[in-house]
């Protein structure tokens, strides 16, 4: 039984992701989290920066169908940047705007009663908000939506960089130990935190991770046994010397659990074609490729990936997306039309595969898709959302990073955790079709595979124990609302 709050003291959570849709979805299963347990949950959400063809309303109205459980409640709208015109890195228009929105949320959190008023919890990119909070008076958490380990190297690597005039750029794939985690090369540390202390974006990013631990708290999307060197981490004196870091929460997998559409609101009419095609397949036979919504690949990428699955001779379900430009910083930030797979693809690689393979475009149902026993391996960008949910399927990952944290997730997940195994050649930003077809055959066939599909399994039990009662992630929640009635 979830820990209810009785009716007469019924308190509001306000959640605040900043963002769009990206931020949105895995914060709407915190909040189903915080309805399970008897709070009402509103989330406060922007018109996305991002042009689209849906209005912010339709935005929140999609969101809003799709978790009847949450109120959604849209900020006054501030004229968006133009990101496509923008002389400035895309981060940092970004971040201007939230801050540009802290009026706003500080107005709306003033019409909800200060007893009433339970905690905010603000998004890993939100930190403006955390000086809104004290105005209002009420408890601020941060929710990092990515890993504990990426946590602790972040958090460590703003320590290490205090006082350093010089990038970590020159150390190039030189290991850093960091406490919590295994030696993760310097290379791999978020790109734009390697650069000089004058770089505008590394500031940013350091000024950043540094307020993620300055609230009271955070709620990270992990459990226990998948990163139990990492939390104990934070509780280490030498973490960050002279400063003691807030506690931090292990309260997940958090994630959703797929059906008609999204968690996101993309509610679907039927369900996908690539899903019946799936069931046909043997289980454990099929090979899923995609690269998270912002996947960055080349068409001569396309081509080698092409090549390796046809010399592979295994079944595979093939998401692609248009390629972008690598050398454009906007490359994550705007939408890409629909792929035209003739012109991507080798000439008849579509008919030659047609009886084992799929390719779709663009988006795939990817909950549903892991959760098939048709699929057994992953190629992944490493994201850490896209992650969870082959975790929770006990799916084995083939890890292709490519930005963000993702290549500290890529040696967590081969070397702490593991359940993937890397794809030699992602540092250099091209993958050959002999290592695909490699790599794809040896999850699938080989001894080591095996090894690997049992050790996933393993970690599936582990993740669905810890939400259980008495599990880890349960315990860790129950302890954080009793930190906040402390608070209050």
């Amino acid at each position: 039984m979830d820990d209810v709050v009785p009716a007469t003291a019924k308190q509001t959570v306000v959640l605040y992701p900043g963002g769009g849709a990206g931020h949105v979805a895995p914060m709407t299963q915190l909040a189903k989290v915080f309805v399970r347990h008897g709070y009402d949950v509103t989330m406060v959400l922007l018109e996305p920066p991002i042009k689209s063809n849906a209005s912010g309303a339709s935005f929140v109205e999609s969101f809003a169908a799709s978790n009847p459980s949450i109120t959604f409640h849209l900020l006054p709208p501030i004229p968006p940047p133009d990101l496509a015109s923008s002389t400035k890195h895309p981060f940092l228009v970004v971040l201007e705007l939230l801050g540009q929105y802290n009026d706003k949320l500080e107005s709306f959190l003033r019409t909800i009663p200060r007893e009433r008023l339970h905690s905010l919890v603000i998004d890993m990119f939100c930190t403006d908000a955390i000086d809104v909070a004290a105005k209002v008076g009420v408890p601020v958490y941060t929710f990092f939506a990515a890993n504990a380990g990426a946590l602790a190297v972040l958090t460590q690597t703003v320590a290490l960089l205090d006082g350093r005039q010089t990038g970590l750029k020159e150390l190039g794939d030189t290991p850093i130990e960091f406490l919590g985690v295994p030696p993760i090369p310097a290379s791999h540390i978020i790109r734009e935190m390697l650069e000089d202390a004058e770089d505008e974006v590394r500031t940013a990013m350091a000024k950043i991770w540094k307020r993620d631990t300055d609230t009271r708290g955070v709620l990270i999307n992990t459990f226990y046994s998948l990163e139990a060197q990492a939390l104990q981490a934070f509780s280490d004196p030498l973490c960050v010397p002279g400063k003691v870091l807030p506690p931090v929460y292990p309260i997940g997998p958090l994630v959703g659990k797929g059906g008609s559409g999204t968690d996101g609101g993309e509610a679907a009419e039927r369900p996908h074609e690539c899903l019946a095609w799936l069931d046909a397949q043997p289980e454990r036979s099929v090979v899923f490729l995609c690269w998270g919504s912002r996947g960055l690949l080349s068409e001569e990428q396309l081509k080698e990936i092409a090549a390796g699955l046809e010399k592979s001779g295994q079944r595979f379900l093939w998401v692609v997306r248009t390629p972008a430009s690598s050398d454009d910083p906007k490359r994550f930030w705007l939408p890409r039309p629909e792929p035209d797979l003739d012109a991507l693809l080798p000439e008849g690689f579509l008919e030659r595969t047609k009886d084992r393979g799929l390719v779709i475009k663009s988006w795939a149902p990817q909950v549903d898709v892991l959760s098939n026993p048709a699929v057994g391996a992953f190629v992944t960008h490493c994201g850490w959302n896209s992650s969870l949910e082959a975790i929770t399927a006990g799916v084995p990952m083939l890890c292709w990073p490519q930005g963000a944290e993702q290549k500290i997730n890529k040696v967590l997940m081969t070397e702490a955790m593991g359940i993937g195994l890397e794809l030699e050649g992602y540092n250099t930003g091209f993958i050959k079709a002999e290592e695909i077809e490699t790599k794809v055959r040896l999850v699938l066939e080989s001894e080591e595979g095996r090894e690997i599909r049992t050790r996933a399994a393993e970690v599936k039990k582990e993740a669905h124990a810890a939400l259980e009662d008495g599990g880890s992630s349960k315990a860790a929640f129950l302890q954080f609302l009793s930190d906040v009635k402390n608070i209050n």
